[in-house]
């Protein structure tokens, strides 16, 4: 035992598993963290040119040094492989440093900038969250994502991105905007002003009719019938506290689709639908089934018309469950003067009404009796439809001045094809002469009052013109007649519903079996 060598390696002592040197010191060898920052310091100072002549001169001999030619391939790929890590890096070197020098020279904290970031729109949030580590951790707080507007002129948002920043924003949500609009978003307000004239036909939307009508067949959107899916995730959990909801010209989406989103967003006030191909019954329906808190209601049909699914059922129950709707807007759907007048003498809070382009009404749903005088309506817009009577424009105008609608602020009856007249369809009223305009100014100063119309006769030159066409295809003339008032041209639609379907508007029929009782309020 004296002979042997106890400093032999073969025969030296293994220690312990448990042995604390096992634990301290690991088991291959790592080059000292000096001789590494020297090895990479010598790499860094090969910067001039000459220098890096030299690093390729060397790095071709250490090429040619090796015989085997997989032995060349794997020294070549091992150098790029140190390439990219000493580029990734320097890269999160910048970052680092950068976020440092944001973080000291932005001098707001965290909470402040995640306030001010959820000030701004989607886009710009995105934008800031682009610039900086610092940005981007300040931007991915749910509060940011609250208000949720991905609305653009482009089809170029896809579910993915609405899905995405749904999840973020989890139980904060409170807006969400999504589709193809024209223009930017512009929600109207009853304190708000308001501008609709002739040459800058703006609604309540914020946008052009004709903008919105002619957008549809061009561009196709990327989002699909289950962009709103996510609203439903974790039991409806992201659409519970959502307050705002409008939708533009999402063409794939369906009643289905539509009608489980607004199940699982109980607490809407404001909801906007425009261009979508839903049903007007369906979902009005769920409207009043889900979301009965609803304050405003905008929607406008993509098919303008050809929609006359509203009954009377799905009425009462909007009247019934929705109390709350203080807007509400019909735009496009074939609408009859029994539905509307329920619909205004139901809803008993009602300050906005919109019912332009809606085809069947001849404004004889106006004629509530004595529900008139405590009605709060405050504007009534009543813009191109297309079978509003001349006699019954000159009742609700009487009706005015003997002091019923005492709070109606703002009447639009403008028409690009006039006032029907009794009996005679194509003999159309292009004049107010028939209505006191000035004796309901005295009484009611301030009181918007408009009725633009083309110049009489236009609208038999229009109808010659076109043709038989008008009554087989939808299209659209661009330089119509012009305003009497107005010095620029005005883009006129013409659809096969507007000269081809019911020129009666099926109130012919109803006439004699809907008689309103200006002594009472029930409609007979």
């Amino acid at each position: 035992m004296d002979d042997i060598d106890i400093d032999t390696p073969l025969l030296s002592k293994r220690p312990c598993c448990s042995s604390p040197d096992l634990i301290a010191k690991p088991l291959f060898k790592l080059p000292k963290l000096d001789n590494m920052d020297n090895l990479l310091q010598s790499f860094l100072d090969l910067s001039d040119s000459s220098d890096s002549f030299s690093l390729d001169m060397s790095f071709d001999r250490l090429i040619q040094s090796r015989e085997c030619d997989a032995d060349q391939n794997e020294l070549i790929e091992r150098a790029m492989r140190l390439g990219n890590v000493l580029l990734e890096a320097g890269k999160r070197s910048a970052r680092k440093r950068a976020s440092v020098h944001n973080s000291l020279v932005w001098a707001l904290p965290s909470d402040l900038t995640i306030k001010i970031f959820s000030m701004l729109d989607t886009q710009s949030v995105c934008y800031a969250s682009a610039t900086c580590s610092f940005f981007h951790k300040c931007a991915m707080d749910p509060l940011c994502y609250a208000n949720i507007d991905l609305t653009t002129v482009v089809p170029k948002v896809s579910n993915v991105v609405v899905s995405t920043m749904i999840q973020r924003a989890g139980i904060l949500l409170q807006s969400l905007k999504l589709g193809i609009v024209p223009s930017p978003t512009a929600s109207y307000s009853v304190c708000q002003p308001w501008v609709y004239t002739i040459r800058n036909p703006i609604d309540a939307s914020g946008f052009s009719w004709n903008d919105k009508r002619s957008r549809q067949g061009r561009e196709t959107s990327i989002l699909t019938r289950s962009c709103l899916i996510s609203l439903s995730a974790e039991n409806g959990t992201p659409g519970a506290l959502l307050k705002t909801l409008h939708l533009y010209n999402i063409e794939r989406m369906d009643n289905l689709a539509l009608c489980t989103a607004l199940e699982a967003c109980p607490s809407i006030r404001d909801l906007e639908i425009v261009g979508l191909h839903v049903e007007l019954r369906q979902t009005l329906d769920s409207v009043s089934k889900n979301c009965q808190l609803v304050e405003r209601l905008f929607f406008e049909s993509s098919k303008t018309g050809r929609d006359d699914s509203l009954k009377g059922p799905i009425c009462s129950d909007l009247i019934n469950n929705c109390p709350h709707l203080t807007s509400l807007a019909l735009r496009g759907f074939k609408l009859h003067d029994q539905i509307c007048g329920r619909l205004l003498k139901g809803l008993r809070k009602l300050k906005f009404l919109d019912f332009s382009t809606s085809y069947s009404i001849t404004g004889q749903f106006l004629r509530i009796g004595s529900c008139a005088r405590r009605s709060p309506l405050e504007v009534l817009v009543l813009r191109d439809c297309m079978n509003l009577r001349e006699a019954e424009v000159g009742h609700f105008a009487k009706a005015l001045l003997s002091g019923d609608y005492k709070f109606l602020n703002h009447l639009d009856i403008s028409n690009r094809e006039g006032l029907a007249r009794e009996g005679d369809w194509y003999n159309r009223c292009y004049s107010t002469s028939f209505i006191p305009i000035k004796r309901l100014l005295e009484e009611r100063p301030g009181f918007c009052f408009q009725a633009e119309f083309p110049p009489e006769g236009s609208f038999v030159e229009i109808e010659q013109m076109i043709g038989m066409e008008a009554y087989n295809s939808d299209f659209s003339l661009s330089s119509g007649p012009k305003s009497q008032e107005s010095d620029g041209s005005t883009s006129m639609s013409f659809t096969e519903s507007s000269y081809n379907s019911d020129q009666s508007s099926g109130n012919e029929d109803n006439r004699d079996s809907m008689i309103y009782d200006e002594s009472s309020d029930d409609v007979v």
